[in-house]
């Protein structure tokens, strides 16, 4: 084991002792070189927890504890932002990986608690934490302007993890971010797909799955045949044969919903090799729209500096009717609450009450009317321009009548597929905010198409909302049914 430290030339060239010999572990302090010892993996940290107890010193306790608080973290699952941001695949505990890298999110949240309890431990805290799950929380506030959201997401979906089905078992990013469900509590993944090609792909990647639930479709005979015969009674009405559903159900994506709609899982993630509309039939086929809604939409979550945003629709309906925006926004509403957020909805067009007689304008301004006269308690209003809504003071001395004065919104409503999808697109691009979808809204299950290629965080992120979502619609369902 080397320690070649002295910068910006180590002792020995990284390269000249790797050459060496073959079982060499070696660190140096340069960020070209695995295994970089830089100060940031430390100092900050240390400081943090020293100082969130007013420590009266930093003595060796602390400074052991930081140690192997970052010894025990280099043994975890690397988040996917960390790879991305090191152009690696993944990372994971070896000879070229045995110190975290030095901008990794969770050191903060790893060693500044270390810190701090070993600073109260050896008595020299003068001010001792005693809700560690608090601190937690304001340490994780300090990353940036998304991680409450999400924090909330994890913490609500662990409480009783939901079984989510992947029907996309054999892809490494659907692995990675199965491995990070699981070892957070925060789901239970079900992987569909060929069985040896899983495994292959968990050896290739030294991915921690033991005991995930594999689904290899091909040789599920008689799940197969009792799936065949409930979609036939689903679709024979509508022009399916006996022999269309057997042949159907052979697909990962139709058994998957099968599995969701028989309540062999909770929810259901696909979508991430095909294109949306492939992915989206078969939900609609056999979930099928909730009772009382004609079409499905499509939702994504913006997370910015003012809190998070819910803009429909961005991938289905090409331009709703008044009909459709009033489901529309219900649906959503719906769907905000489930994640303890109270939505507050504005109907965007290019007009401002009825200041244009255009006829999205007025399509929009329909919907509101509807809305408020049938739906007094949500608050919603339209049709108004993006600037407004998201100005409470411009709103306040423009239109004082609105019913929008006095709240943000969060829930934003277009007129049409073009305008909401062009919209999150240009947020995301610019970094202006991180999307988590596309959540499909409207459906009896929580069934969801990812982004064509989304990542391993997009994907984690939707399974997360997924299960909170599906929790969520559980707990409504029992309390109607009481």
């Amino acid at each position: 084991i080397v320690f070649a430290l002295a910068n910006p030339d180590p002792e020995i060239i990284y390269k000249d002792a790797m050459s060496a010999r073959e079982d060499i572990i070696m660190a140096t302090g340069r960020s070209d070189n695995p295994n970089q010892v830089n100060n940031v993996l430390g100092f900050p940290f240390i400081f943090r927890g020293a100082l969130d107890v007013r420590a009266t010193a930093i003595n060796e306790e602390m400074k052991l504890a930081a140690v192997r608080a970052i010894a025990e973290l280099t043994k975890e699952p690397v988040p996917e932002m960390v790879n991305l941001a090191y152009g690696e695949s993944n990372l994971s505990f070896g000879k070229t990986y045995i110190i975290p890298k030095p901008f990794d999110p969770r050191l903060i949240t790893t060693v500044a608690p270390a810190v701090a309890k070993a600073a109260m431990d050896s008595g020299v805290a003068k001010n001792p934490i005693t809700d560690w799950k608090a601190y937690n929380r304001e340490l994780s506030d300090r990353l940036g302007r998304d991680d409450k959201f999400l924090r909330l997401l994890n913490e609500n979906a662990i409480i009783k993890p939901q079984r989510i089905v992947f029907t996309e078992g054999d892809q490494y990013r659907i692995l990675k971010a199965a491995e990070i469900l699981l070892s957070s509590g925060t789901a239970i993944p079900i992987l569909l797909g060929p069985e040896d090609r899983i495994h292959e792909i968990i050896e290739e990647y030294q991915l921690e799955l033991s005991g995930v639930q594999i689904i290899d479709v091909s040789k599920e005979r008689a799940m197969r045949e009792e799936f065949a015969l409930k979609l036939y009674e689903l679709r024979k009405r509508r022009g399916w044969t006996l022999a269309e559903c057997k042949s159907k159900v052979k697909t990962r994506d139709y058994f998957g919903n099968m599995m969701l709609k028989e309540d062999k899982a909770d929810a259901l993630i696909s979508g991430l090799t095909v294109k949306y509309a492939t992915a989206l039939r078969p939900i609609l086929r056999t979930i099928g729209t909730t009772e009382g809604v004609s079409k499905a939409a499509g939702m994504y979550i913006l997370l910015t500096k003012r809190g998070p945003m819910f803009f429909a629709d961005t991938t289905i309906n090409f331009d709703p009717t008044v009909e459709d925006l009033v489901q529309m926004v219900l649906n959503v509403a719906d769907t905000v609450r489930r994640t303890n957020i109270t939505p507050k909805v504005a109907l965007l067009s290019y007009s401002n009450f009825g200041s244009s007689n255009g006829p999205d304008a007025v399509k929009m301004a329909k919907a509101s009317a509807i809305l408020r006269r049938e739906h007094p308690d949500l608050i919603v209003d339209g049709e108004i321009q993006a600037n407004f809504a998201l100005s409470p003071e411009l709103m306040e001395e423009s239109f004082p009548f609105s019913d929008l004065v006095g709240h943000r919104p969060n829930v934003f409503i277009f007129p049409n597929l073009a305008a909401g999808n062009i919209t999150y697109k240009m947020l995301q691009s610019f970094g202006a905010a991180e999307a988590i979808g596309p959540m499909l809204i409207g459906t009896k299950k929580s069934a969801h198409v990812l982004q064509l290629g989304a990542s391993v965080r997009e994907i984690v992120n939707m399974a997360t909302l997924a299960a909170v979502d599906a929790r969520s619609r559980k707990a409504m369902s029992n309390r109607s049914v009481k």
